[in-house]
């Protein structure tokens, strides 16, 4: 895998390696696996080294591309819709949202 790959490029190699696995598990199973490796990530964070936090990174990404490919979501066209046009609180590129506020 190039490591420059898209998104989509990298939801499609997920659900090349894993989608049979991950539709009879299901959303509700998968989701329970992201929470175990957000976690792991966390622990990383506290205390990894920066490796081990890059491999925690990817895993949490994998996970949740995973739940998005059970689920028929296209993270590319969320993303792009969600954030494409900048912040989707105030609607601008460099967020001026009050930082109270979930942005």
């Amino acid at each position: 895998m190039p490591a420059d790959v898209s998104l989509r490029e990298f939801q499609q190699l997920i659900r090349g390696m894993y989608h049979e696995k991950d539709v009879a598990r299901g959303v509700d199973g998968t989701f329970m696996w992201l929470m175990e490796e957000v976690g792991e990530l966390a622990a990383a964070l506290r205390e990894g080294t920066h490796e081990e936090q890059a491999m925690e990174f990817a895993d949490v990404l994998a996970w949740l591309t995973t739940i998005a490919n059970v689920a028929g979501i296209d993270l590319s066209a969320a993303l792009e819709k969600k954030y494409g046009s900048g912040c989707p609180g105030c609607g601008h590129l460099i967020c001026t949202c009050d930082d109270a506020e979930k942005p």
